[in-house]
């Protein structure tokens, strides 16, 4: 029964990053493009989740955590960027 919904999880996030990538390239500002990416990278993080459930292997959900704080400060820096024109004051 597990193995339907891991399935499940893994089509669901496959068309959730499908759908995150297409506003990537389609966004018409540089707004939308950031929460795309950011989106995509929170995708990522439960996709490495479903895949330490998949294989019972703790390494994942570390990987995960490393991933997650990556990512917030890539997209603080390019928040900042776009606001300010330079990442360090």
């Amino acid at each position: 029964m597990i193995s339907y919904a891991i399935t499940f999880a893994f089509v669901c996030l496959s068309l959730a990053l499908a759908l995150n990538l297409w506003r990537l390239l389609k966004g018409p500002t540089a707004g939308d493009r950031i929460v795309a990416l950011d989106t995509m990278v929170i995708n990522a993080i439960a996709v490495i989740i479903v895949i330490g459930m998949l294989t019972v292997n703790d390494t994942y959900y570390e990987a995960a955590l490393l991933l997650a704080m990556v990512g917030f400060v890539g997209t603080v820096a390019y928040c900042k960027f776009l606001l300010r024109g330079d990442i360090v004051e």
